[in-house]
């Protein structure tokens, strides 16, 4: 049965890149959705009404949260899983004609959005030069992690696509300005001129990337431990290694999964996604109902990370949830 949640003033709902399946109705106070413009990468920001539901898409697509939730005074919401969700709507036609008119309106102003970036003046572009110039937008306005976004999105589309060798440059340029080096930033050129064409082993990465964002997970472990037996390139056997830990955990094989980046962290105490290992060894504790473990892990992750990446904030939600256990 859907359940009531009250929530404090300058409390968060949920986290831009969570994953849950919660559908929410505002039944009082102010709830703010906030995101990131998808043409200038410029933070937008929504109210929601009261008697509006919010977290839907994600939700029904089972992707990551787009937004932040943001509670700007004391609320009270209705919370909805997926089936109950559906139920509801299935005996409601104004709740389906009410959505219905709010992810049409959303659906033109992104379309619109997307067409004004891949406009051309008088030339039409097709979609994988529009995706790759979309990528060169961001990276030359310097907005590494939009940038990172959308060269990632490129490569699990087109893998052997006409950019893909200047694609997996760029994305490791961006990685490296992202991280903060001491290096100043690299202009475009210095990258212009890397191979024609991807590796072997960066096309099956790839290949298993895409697997994995169609949760076909099994299929994509084994593509990833293919790559881990096969490869001495150190950046995709890495890279691979992390994602056979987020295969493990998304299969549920929570021993397995814990095993696994334990390892990874002991051969790999420098790697870039070390945080997020945390967090998914720490997951696998709270999913096991080892709560105490769980914690000492997402606080463990408090402080190395920044306040300003995700994986904190999320370390720090988990740990909100787990207090009294």
């Amino acid at each position: 049965m859907p359940k009531s949640v009250q929530y404090k003033a300058n409390s968060i709902v949920y986290f831009k890149g969570d994953i849950n399946e919660n559908i929410y109705i505002l039944k009082s106070g102010k709830v703010l959705l906030k995101s990131n413009d998808i043409e200038t990468g410029q933070e937008t920001n929504e109210l929601i009404q009261t008697g509006e539901f919010f977290g839907v898409k994600s939700a029904l697509g089972k992707y990551p949260r787009e937004e932040t939730a943001v509670v700007l005074q004391d609320s009270s919401t209705v919370v909805f899983t997926v089936p109950e969700f559906e139920d509801v709507v299935s005996k409601n036609t104004r709740i389906i004609v009410k959505m219905l008119k709010v992810f049409s309106n959303q659906l033109r102003r992104i379309h619109k959005q997307v067409q004004n970036l891949l406009s051309d003046k008088d030339q039409a572009v097709d979609s994988e030069t529009g995706l790759y110039r979309i990528g060169e937008y961001y990276l030359k306005s310097r907005k590494f992690p939009q940038a990172l976004y959308v060269f990632r999105r490129y490569l699990t589309y087109y893998p052997s696509g006409k950019y893909a060798a200047d694609v997996a440059a760029k994305i490791d340029l961006a990685e490296k300005n992202q991280q903060g080096g001491t290096k100043p930033f690299q202009p475009l050129t210095a990258v212009e001129n890397k191979g024609q064409e991807l590796s072997d082993v960066a096309k099956s990465y790839y290949n298993a990337v895409s697997l994995f964002s169609q949760q076909k997970y099994a299929e994509a472990l084994k593509e990833f431990q293919a790559i881990v037996s096969n490869t001495a390139d150190e950046e995709y056997l890495a890279k691979s290694l992390f994602e056979i830990g987020r295969c493990l955990f998304f299969l549920n094989d929570f021993d397995k999964c814990i095993s696994h980046f334990t390892s990874l962290i002991q051969k790999y105490p420098k790697h870039p996604d070390l945080a997020e290992a945390l967090f998914y060894v720490g997951s696998c504790y709270e999913k096991k109902e080892i709560f105490q473990k769980a914690k000492g892990f997402y606080a463990k992750i408090l402080t190395m990370a920044s306040e300003d990446m995700p994986v904190y904030r999320k370390a720090k939600k988990a740990l909100k949830a787990l207090e009294g256990k």
